[in-house]
């Protein structure tokens, strides 16, 4: 028992600095992410130790070119720090970055009592701290597409029953009503049911990238009844590729993020013919530097 009591509370401990690490470096101005990030143990959602970080700047590790690093034991302090864990290391799929999704939930703003809809969890580690954002007033629901990462979210949400897990596209017709949208896999448009499903004021946060390549996690606030809503890119990103959208050519989307700068994006725009401000063409949308 007293073993039990030290380990909780050095995970405490760990958990209170790193969540003051990954707020500070993502500069987020809600004091709630910080508060979500120390409340949250990583432990559950990473599974049993030793764990593969992804040496994300390194080209070849020393394990046969693999990008991972495996720690040397299941100390959770190897956790506790702005690094990606992997899931699954043969198909790249990982728990994502602290400092970029601490940056991301700060953007989207999830507010207590709000309904929000998170697509890809994982194991649910994202999607507990949006849980924990929008409290047991309010409501998450997730998709994730792989069965039985799905199983793995449903077993770790168990402390936050407000939030449920399906295991089918989260970018397929159907979705609930929601406030807030976060996205966890690159796509190389807004899927349509995300559009519909954006209540009145409601935001949007995915990462737009073509099927190969960097791409920007771009946040969009829906304005009922009008051609144009307010968007902007939060930052640079790469996610696996999402399921579930029909295949596009995204040759013109990479020539778009070569050319930049993301930061000039002030709107996406729909059924209006593309002006000079457009900054890409997506078809039936569009997004333009020019602010709604």
């Amino acid at each position: 028992m007293a073993d039990r009591v030290g380990s909780d509370a050095r995970s405490v401990k760990l958990r209170g600095f790193y969540a003051s690490l990954v707020a500070g470096q993502s500069a987020a101005a809600d004091g709630r992410i910080e508060e979500a990030f120390a409340a949250v143990p990583r432990e559950p959602f990473a599974g049993p130790g030793p764990w593969s970080i992804l040496a994300a700047n390194v080209l070849r590790s020393r394990d046969r070119g693999s990008p991972y690093v495996t720690t040397p034991d299941d100390d959770p302090a190897f956790l506790y720090q702005d690094v990606l864990v992997a899931l699954d290391a043969a198909r790249s799929i990982n728990i994502g970055q602290p400092s970029l999704h601490a940056l991301c939930l700060d953007a989207l703003a999830p507010q207590p009592g709000e309904t929000a809809i998170q697509v890809g969890t994982g194991s649910g580690y994202y999607t507990a701290l949006l849980a924990h954002l929008v409290g047991p007033e309010g409501q998450v629901h997730c998709f994730e597409i792989d069965p039985g990462l799905a199983e793995r979210t449903a077993r770790n949400l168990a402390p936050w029953p407000w939030a449920r897990v399906e295991a089918r596209s989260g970018a397929s017709d159907g979705l609930p009503q929601a406030d807030a949208i976060y996205v966890n896999a690159g796509a190389p448009r807004p899927a349509r049911a995300w559009l519909d499903a954006l209540r009145p004021d409601g935001r949007l946060l995915f990462p737009l990238q073509p099927r190969y390549g960097r791409g920007g996690m771009l946040l969009i606030r829906k304005v009922a009844g009008a051609a144009a809503w307010p968007a902007r890119f939060v930052s640079p990103s790469v996610f696996i590729p999402l399921q579930g959208l029909p295949e596009a050519d995204t040759e013109g989307l990479s020539e778009a993020f070569a050319r930049g700068p993301l930061m000039a994006v002030r709107a996406i725009r729909f059924g209006e013919k593309p002006d000079a401000s457009c900054w890409y063409d997506g078809g039936d949308w569009w997004l333009s530097t020019r602010a709604p």
